[in-house]
């Protein structure tokens, strides 16, 4: 017993005509079994290499044709190209082809368009079957310690997506890091098909769907620097950059996060890695947004969820400015009561001018504090809202998040600035529409050159130290 084997290129006209053969051969002849492997034309000579060289034969040309004898474990009995498989019909069974050229050449490109859908098809198969790629960089931080359960019981990424999270630091945290890896398997989330640690730097960012920046630094004045600490985070994101260019998917996305220099991260990844989209580095400013909305419900003794449209404008971990000339109050416990989506101006319902004026205001400071205080929760639920909205979308509620800046609001072009976006569809657009009145104005002008100093800081450091690379 034997089956005839035979591959040739998708678009090879000698290997239409040993196809057409064979399948008239196998439709007529009970005991004549063949199993045919079409092959890209791109992949044909690396496949015809690999082949020879396992079963020791030599053949140049397409198509291969061999025996495999069942009877004796499979072993391959070359029969050659097209004219020997010829030759091998004729003698053993009486049988020729006289296919015309034309004929050849018609089949031979039915060949290649049949072989070029199945491809297709197969990768859209495996494109459902994979996971998708999570990289955490910076992972030894609490952070990251509470953020992976959010991500892996799948409200982020979808109910039925598979993820594969890698935690990538240095060599120091490495026991740190199986910790983590050992405990996330133990808990044995249906989603997560794996995870594991990484701390070398060559294999960073492999396949990457997202990438999560959580690297920090601790910030101490007394000690060294504002500028060194510039130089610190611009040469960790100099380092990220290009490995992300290399071995990430094109379309990744790049969150930045962290107590530390949120903005500066991401727009240090975009000056570095200039072929990432630039839509797809963002900075995480909910923390701040949460925060807010927590200390105006607690003013107003109502649900922290009817609070909406918190605005946070600059730079997130940095000097900021929380708007409330937007924020709406929904399902607040009053007199005038309305359908769910009734909602009122959230100024209009604080009575106590005062207090906004004042305490509200002067407690951003207060504020600040209680969200550089937050080194786990708060910002790891903020990262995963973030990414919820980015994949199922945010359609009428306004979100804060750091982008690289186009001119919207008057804020110079090309610095990562904290601003109104909405997400739908896989993306977010930025609310031009709002009218921003004149403190807020004031406001921008001084928070937009505080950014746009911190990177010209970041560049010239980097600069410094790399003298001969262009920025």
């Amino acid at each position: 017993a034997a089956v005839v084997m035979f591959t040739g290129k998708a678009n090879c006209p000698y290997y239409a005509k040993a196809e057409l053969l064979a399948d008239y051969l196998q439709t007529n002849l009970p005991d004549f079994r063949v199993h045919k492997i079409t092959q890209h034309p791109n992949k044909w000579e690396q496949w015809l290499h690999d082949i020879c060289e396992t079963n020791g034969w030599e053949h140049r040309h397409s198509p291969i044709i061999w025996r495999e004898l069942l009877d004796r474990g499979g072993k391959g009995q070359l029969l050659g190209g097209l004219n020997d498989f010829l030759e091998y019909a004729q003698q053993y069974y009486g049988i020729t082809s006289m296919m015309l050229s034309e004929e050849m050449l018609d089949i031979a490109e039915e060949n290649l368009q049949a072989h070029l859908e199945i491809v297709k098809e197969d990768e859209e198969i495996k494109s459902l079957i994979k996971p998708m790629q999570i990289w955490i960089t910076g992972a030894s931080v609490p952070i990251c310690y509470h953020l992976i359960p959010l991500l892996a019981n799948g409200e982020v990424f979808g109910m039925t997506t598979e993820i594969s999270i890698h935690l990538l630091d240095t060599d120091q945290f490495k026991e740190i890091l199986r910790g983590v890896v050992m405990e996330a398997e133990d808990m044995a989330f249906p989603l997560l098909r794996s995870i594991s640690e990484h701390t070398e730097l060559d294999q960073a960012f492999i396949d990457a769907d997202v990438i999560i920046v959580l690297d920090d630094v601790l910030l101490n004045l007394e000690v060294q620097s504002l500028e060194s600490y510039i130089r610190e985070v611009s040469e960790i994101c100099r380092v990220y950059a290009p490995l992300i260019e290399k071995n990430a998917k094109s379309e990744v996305k790049v969150v930045s996060s962290g107590k530390t220099f949120a903005n500066l991260k991401a727009t240090m990844l975009r000056t570095y890695g200039p072929s990432i989209r630039p839509e797809n580095i963002v900075a995480v400013a909910t923390s701040w947004e949460s925060a807010a909305k927590a200390m105006l419900a607690r003013k107003l003794n109502t649900n922290t969820a009817g609070v909406k449209d918190v605005i946070v404008w600059g730079n997130i971990t940095g000097s900021n400015y929380i708007d409330l000339s937007h924020a709406k109050l929904y399902g607040y416990d009053c007199a005038i009561r309305g359908p769910p989506n009734f909602q009122r101006p959230l100024l209009n319902m604080i009575y106590d001018s005062e207090w906004i004026h004042s305490e509200f205001l002067s407690a951003q400071s207060t504020l600040s504090s209680r969200v550089s205080r937050c080194t786990a929760m708060l910002p790891a639920h903020a990262v995963a809202t973030v990414l919820r909205y980015w994949y199922h979308g945010s359609p009428e509620e306004i979100i804060s998040l750091g982008i690289l800046s186009e001119g919207q609001f008057c804020i110079p072009e090309g610095i990562i600035c904290s601003m109104p976006v909405r997400f739908q569809n896989g993306n977010w657009e930025v609310v031009t529409e709002l009218e921003i009145n004149e403190t807020t104005e004031k406001v921008l002008e001084r928070l937009s050159h505080e950014l746009v100093q911190e990177k010209l800081v970041g560049l010239k450091e980097i600069n410094e130290m790399h003298p001969y690379e262009a920025e």
